[in-house]
């Protein structure tokens, strides 16, 4: 199996579980806050571990017990962390998710030690990309650190993956370039070409990323499945798999990492994709980020009660 490198973030995630979506200016109660570790990096590093992926996780947490914590759940999946580095003038990151009743979130970010990861850091840890074979990116990092990253990867001939989540004001178009894969759900896709989903269609927002070098597009569109562009297999909507979701926390983030684990192993995008449906299918039936992500025997499991 090929080496998975994810350089990315680290945050705790505070989730509060409410009845709907809070309004501008509204006040709403709720019963308990639940702590849970996470961070689309982190998410994704501990879902390909959990996959049984050989993963390592790159980025920048605080000196403090969050920190501790997040090092400790990544360690547990089989992930290796040992570089993440510890910051003295930095908390850990955090976020605060409210997940209302149909299980769709509102997230708010506190970048913390996750905005110092630095390209003086990427140079730094330029080993790590040499040892790896795919390397998987977001953008909860500082979008000159994706962008040396990725350059360096792809110098290197290496497999480039990103998440465009959450989508910067200002995407720098030279990052295309570097991408093998990228990943957006369907707002993003929208975001990142500036159409409107009333007057285009996916498949017009997917070929102009394609025309600016990314080789694949991968679209996750809820209910409605994914959209797949890719040299390699043409066009191809994939269904959705019928659950009831609770939270679609991670969902994103499993789906990313089981895309690259099965990538790892060789296998082509679709059959890829097509196992990262089921993957995700399975966090959103369960509470919270880290915490909902299956370990690979149960998405084994699950794969044979669904044929």
């Amino acid at each position: 199996m090929d080496k998975i490198l994810i350089i990315g973030s680290l945050n705790m995630d505070m989730v509060a579980n409410v009845d709907h979506t809070p309004l501008t200016g509204e006040t709403i109660l709720t019963s308990e806050i639940t702590l849970v570790s996470g961070g689309k990096g982190a998410n994704q590093a501990y879902a390909a571990g959990r996959l049984r992926a050989d993963v390592t996780m790159f980025g920048a947490v605080g000196e403090d017990s969050y920190g501790k914590t997040l090092l400790d759940s990544l360690t547990s999946a089989g992930v290796d962390a040992a570089g993440v580095l510890r910051r003295k003038d930095a908390a850990t990151g955090m976020a605060f998710i409210t997940v209302n009743k149909e299980g769709d979130n509102s997230i708010v970010v506190v970048s913390g030690a996750n905005a110092t990861l630095s390209k003086e850091d990427i140079d730094a840890g330029r080993a790590l990309i040499e040892n790896t074979d795919i390397l998987l990116l977001q953008m909860e990092i500082p979008v000159e650190t994706v962008c040396h990253a990725a350059q360096m990867a792809k110098s290197m001939g290496k497999t480039v993956i990103l998440d465009p989540a959450p989508v910067p004001e200002h995407f720098p178009v030279e990052l295309y370039r570097y991408i093998d894969v990228i990943k957006p759900n369907e707002t993003e896709l929208y975001m990142l070409t500036g159409m409107n989903p009333e007057q285009n269609s996916i498949e017009e927002a997917a070929g102009w990323i394609r025309a600016r070098g990314v080789r694949n597009v991968l679209v996750t569109l809820g209910e409605a499945g994914v959209y797949l562009d890719s040299e390699e297999v043409g066009t191809v909507r994939i269904p959705a798999v019928a659950v009831h979701a609770v939270d679609t926390t991670a969902a994103g983030d499993a789906f990313t990492a089981a895309v690259a684990v099965k990538m790892a192993q060789g296998e082509n995008l679709l059959d890829a994709a097509t196992f990262a449906n089921q993957v995700s299918s399975i966090v959103v039936t369960r509470k919270g980020a880290q915490s909902s992500i299956p370990a690979l025997e149960e998405v084994e499991t699950y794969l044979q009660c669904a044929i």
